[in-house]
């Protein structure tokens, strides 16, 4: 069956109230080559993706969970932008104005933008232009290690060499009303289905309750009062970036991973931020999102960590070893076989109930407690070996979305010896410059101070 996972078609339902697209930015070196052929190169890759050759088709009344169906590349899903200067400066403008729409998954679930003869980008040479990609995807069709592979497949010449897919014959059959059709004799059975799965849960948690009491797991996060970080609990209205892109080596610190580092670092310029602006700190917590295993139908296999920035602690070192210990633990519960039964009960639960509660939650408010301050999104893409009209790969970047009450993201992303820490604010809550200096003079610090190098251990 072709039906969207209760996981993805909640992000499905999600991207009508909030954006929360995916955007993965590759930047390239760009050769010069005609636009026309580096739309014909895209072409062929493009269709011989399979994820980049389906969209989303609603069902009646939401009988039926959303199912994907097979559709044709069309040219408007490739955008070239012209901006009033092709500078790097106002490239992160138009990014941020990106930032601010959602694909129509109903449609077309992703976009690819293309940004010609960009100047003054991180890590060129004076007049060297660069060619900056940004893929816009739906929520719904991936989660960030996936739209991670689907950009090497993307931007790999090899991928011409692969065969264009052929799609089961019964895709072509399948419409919303058939699936409604099939899916309504079944909700009965799916409401106790969900009883019972929800019985096992509740047990499941008394279990976690039991071993937590006793010393064996790890206790659950607590929850701490919203700071300036957190907005006031209405959507952003406009979206700021920016982006570091620093040399790899500068997160091989002994004993770490490039996470770690990065979250260290982050906790310690947001703790100067608020400093700097007369608010209090306090403590300061994260959303770090951690991959799971998932079953083949589910595109978004991750649990959020709240992990606590350890704000208390002055010292660099010391803090990222006890950020590092506060990951394993956070790691630890999230990973135990119990919280798997809170996820059963939620996949058995029928379309109608699940839309209902999606579209039924109150998003815009700002509530009394928050599991964290920021996001921080860490993948690593793999080496440097993409190609986009001959040109190669510098560094790649990404931006986790915003929302009601989380004004502040971050994304850490490796590609081959480069990691780029991106920050994406609602500049209303944040003045972006002044938090990206205090960042990248933090990231300068902590480089200089750690005298010996050897290889950080993966993201």
């Amino acid at each position: 069956m072709n039906s969207l996972a209760p996981r993805d078609a909640t992000m499905y339902w999600l991207s009508a109230r909030t954006r929360n697209d995916l955007f993965l930015l590759y930047c390239f070196a760009d050769t010069g080559v005609p636009t026309a052929e580096l739309r014909e190169t895209l072409s062929r890759r493009i269709i011989r993706i399979p994820d980049l050759l389906v969209h989303v088709l609603d069902t009646p009344a939401n009988i039926a969970y959303p199912i994907w169906a097979p559709c044709e590349f069309i040219d408007e899903q490739c955008l070239v932008h012209d901006l009033p200067e092709a500078t790097w400066a106002n490239l992160t403008t138009a990014l941020g104005d990106l930032l601010n729409t959602g694909v129509q998954a109903q449609h077309r679930p992703w976009r690819l933008h293309l940004f010609r003869d960009i100047s003054n980008a991180p890590g060129f040479d004076p007049g060297e232009p660069a060619l900056v990609a940004v893929l816009q995807l739906s929520h719904a069709l991936t989660d960030g290690r996936r739209a991670a592979e689907i950009a090497r497949t993307l931007f790999t010449d090899t991928a011409a060499d692969t065969p264009p897919p052929s799609l089961p014959s019964w895709h072509a059959g399948m419409t919303g009303w058939s699936a409604a059709a099939r899916a309504l004799p079944r909700i009965p059975i799916d409401l106790a289905r969900t009883v019972i799965r929800g019985v096992a849960a509740a047990r499941a948690q008394r279990e976690l309750s039991d071993l937590t009491a006793a010393g064996m797991i790890p206790p659950p996060p607590p929850t701490v009062a919203p700071n300036a970080f957190n907005g006031g609990g209405a959507e952003p209205s406009s979206h700021a970036v920016r982006m570091l892109v620093r040399d790899a080596a500068e997160f091989q610190v002994p004993g770490f991973t490039v996470t770690t580092v990065a979250a260290t670092a982050i906790s310690l310029a947001m703790q100067r931020y608020l400093v700097d602006c007369g608010h209090p700190t306090g403590e300061l917590r994260a959303q770090i999102p951690m991959a799971v295993a998932a079953d083949e139908m589910t595109r978004n296999s991750y649990r959020d960590l709240s992990i606590d920035l350890c704000t208390g602690e002055p010292d660099p070192h010391h803090r990222a070893a006890r950020i590092a210990a506060e990951l394993i633990t956070r790691r630890t519960r999230a990973e135990h076989p119990l919280q798997d039964a809170q996820s059963a009960a939620t996949a058995a639960l029928p379309a109608p109930l699940l839309h209902r509660d999606v579209t039924g939650y109150p998003i815009n408010q700002l509530p009394e407690q928050v599991s964290g301050h920021t996001v921080i999104s860490s993948v690593h893409r793999g080496p440097a070996d993409l190609t986009l009209g001959g040109g190669p790969v510098r560094f790649t970047a990404g931006f986790p979305a915003l929302g009601s009450v989380m004004h502040l993201t971050h994304g850490v992303h490796g590609l081959g010896d480069t990691v780029t820490i991106s920050v994406h604010a609602d500049p209303e809550f944040i003045d972006v410059d002044s938090y990206a200096g205090l960042l990248d003079a933090t990231l300068s610090d902590m480089a200089l101070s750690d005298a010996k190098k050897e290889p950080a251990r993966p993201s």
